[in-house]
């Protein structure tokens, strides 16, 4: 408080009173500078401390001397950061750190390692990562031959009659002329043999397979799904196409609460070593999620979940199990897991040629000359199950790979902005990599965020569907386009379809458009790649936003919770090329350490 006094003291004042006015005033004066600065002092006390201890409110941990890239606009790089009761306290210089260490307060000098927020990942599926690995019999290799000496060694340790279960094959491994059945056969004709493929969409089965669950040549095709019959003789192949796999596969699961929760276990195991610190497990059905609950219920979960309730499923015991499942979501919601989103399958993958297309796919003797695809669920009820779900307060994601498919998906969400005004809601078109050109402004236009997958790309350059959508057909992942549309763009690995759930191949394969392993040189549509700080705000804070974290996570800011990772590298001061081989040294959730190589 500054005072400038001016006065007259022979007009205002009689000489002998002067000096005990004076007196008087700059007593109010000060009396009113000290009311000023205790009320400075009590609101100081009142928010959060950033750069002093002067509230005597000391860190429960503090990182000094890093590398600190927090996504925070107003300080994007800092060298420490502070830690209180799970959340953090601030961020800022070592100094300004420093002055909040007390008594008990443990401090870590990271010696000028790079930090930043932890990875979120909207779209994974570590149930089934976990079952695979534990308790199945998995292979993952375009080779035939590898792939058929480990299901040799599989029937060898099987019980007779005992159902062999497993993955992933690749559709390369069948010539013309031969039988994919009569291939499992020559391995067990005791033993019922049913994998499913690198995608999970579809399932190959020996012939003893196909009669214990009494699929003939006149079993009908599922909606959404088909029964592949051979061309000339009209004799089932031992594939399934998508629902027709997933029908037949829930006859087959046979698995225990129990093996769930040890299968996600796991998962989260590997996930939070390559620096995953909340995940969205893409496809949750009532079993999974039990097993979600009780370990959530006994402080097991070591990173954040968000569970996407299946909806019309054929990997669901019913469609009755699934709505009672979301009608009691919200009864399992914590810190650590949020029930609130739901998973729709809309369609197949082009490689099957069961995405939905605009355009038809190229002439074929399979298909003909103006096929284009399927969708799982008609237009109409679509469009009343999203607009039902987004009412409930439920964000939906939609999988969609073909560009027909993503337009119903845009539709769907459309209609229940109308229906339901702005709900607030994100939802996410899943893989999104066929837009049409005339959709791709409804992503920003709608609020709705394309979810893209660059651990896709590779090993299988999509170069190789040229063969079933031509030459001219639009861009795949469009992913600085719908970045530069406005549009929320977020990160989804779809582990274990792609073979690891680390995101940083992923990371680098947006900035390069290439394949981080080196094996195949194509470039894929360099006009869409991104920078390096696009590709990283897009898997940590455009992530979280959609998963609902967005005022909790996704950057490093007082207040937020204390979820990072520490590098092995700074990823801003290496070639692109060598980020896809960063390594984790230290994952932070909820302030502790759920792995550490420090």
């Amino acid at each position: 408080m500054g005072l400038v006094i001016i006065m007259n003291q022979s007009n205002f004042f009689p000489r002998t009173n002067l000096s005990l006015i004076l007196a008087s005033f700059l007593l109010l004066v000060s009396c009113s500078q000290e009311a000023e600065n205790q009320q400075a002092n009590q609101q100081n006390n009142q928010v959060p401390v950033e750069n002093s201890n002067t509230s005597n409110v000391y860190a429960d941990d503090i990182y000094t001397n890093a590398r600190i890239y927090t996504l925070d606009n107003a300080l994007p790089w800092a060298e420490a950061i502070a830690v209180k009761d799970g959340e953090i306290l601030a961020v800022g210089s070592n100094n300004e750190v420093m002055a909040m260490v007390g008594p008990d307060t443990n401090s870590t000098d990271l010696e000028g390692r790079m930090m930043m927020p932890g990875i979120h990942d909207t779209h994974a599926h570590p149930v089934d990562a976990g079952i695979t690995e534990l308790y199945e019999c998995s292979f993952r290799t375009t080779n035939l031959t590898e792939a058929l000496e480990t299901i040799r060694g599989c029937a060898a340790d099987a019980e007779p009659g005992a159902w062999i279960t497993g993955g992933q094959w690749f559709e390369s491994y069948f010539e013309e002329g031969v039988m994919p059945k009569s291939v499992l056969d020559d391995l067990s004709i005791e033993n019922p043999i049913f994998f499913m493929d690198w995608s999970a969409h579809n399932a190959w089965l020996n012939s003893r397979a196909l009669d214990l669950l009494a699929i003939t040549n006149d079993t009908p095709n599922p909606n959404g799904g088909a029964v592949v019959r051979d061309l000339n003789s009209g004799e089932s192949t031992g594939i399934l196409l998508d629902n027709a796999a997933y029908n037949f596969k829930r006859e087959v699961d046979q698995y225990s609460i129990a093996q769930y929760k040890e299968a996600i276990r796991w998962s989260i195991d590997q996930m939070v070593q390559v620096g995953i610190t909340t995940y969205k497990d893409a496809f949750t059905i009532a079993d999974s999620l039990a097993a979600y609950i009780e370990l959530d219920q006994q402080g097991e979960l070591k990173a954040r979940v968000k569970t996407s309730l299946s909806w019309k499923s054929a990997w669901a015991d019913s469609h009755e199990s699934e709505l009672a499942v979301i009608a009691s979501r919200r009864d399992h919601t914590s810190e650590y897991m949020d029930t609130d989103f739901a998973k729709i399958m809309l369609d197949g993958i082009p490689p099957t040629y069961t995405a939905a297309l605009i355009e038809p796919y190229m002439p074929s003797e399979e298909f003909g000359d103006d096929y284009h695809g399927y969708t799982m669920l008609e237009a109409d009820e679509l469009i009343q199950d999203v607009v039902n779900l987004d009412a409930q307060g439920i964000t939906v994601k939609i999988h969609a790979t073909g560009d027909a498919s993503v337009r119903m998906a845009l539709n769907a969400f459309a209609a229940a902005r109308e229906r339901n005004g702005d709900s607030g809601l994100i939802h996410e078109v899943s893989h999104a990599e066929m837009i049409h050109p005339d959709d791709l402004l409804r992503f920003y236009e709608l609020n709705v965020a394309p979810e893209m997958a660059p651990n896709l790309w590779y090993p299988a350059a999509l170069g190789d569907l040229r063969p079933l959508l031509g030459e001219g057909r639009h861009l795949f992942w469009q992913i600085n386009s719908l970045y530069e549309s406005g549009a929320l763009v977020i990160y989804g690995s779809d582990w274990p379809v792609v073979p690891s759930p680390n995101p940083w191949t992923g990371i680098e394969a947006m900035v390069t458009r290439m394949d981080p392993t080196g094996q195949d040189p194509t470039v894929g549509w360099i006009d869409e790649a991104v920078d390096l700080e696009t590709a990283i705000k897009i898997f940590t804070i455009n992530s979280a936003i959609a998963n609902k974290d967005g005022d909790s996570s996704g950057s490093l800011i007082a207040g937020k919770n204390a979820d990072f990772i520490v590098l092995d590298r700074n990823i801003f001061e290496v070639p692109i090329e060598d980020v896809g081989e960063t390594q984790i040294l230290l994952t932070v959730v909820d302030g502790g350490h759920v792995y550490s190589e420090l």
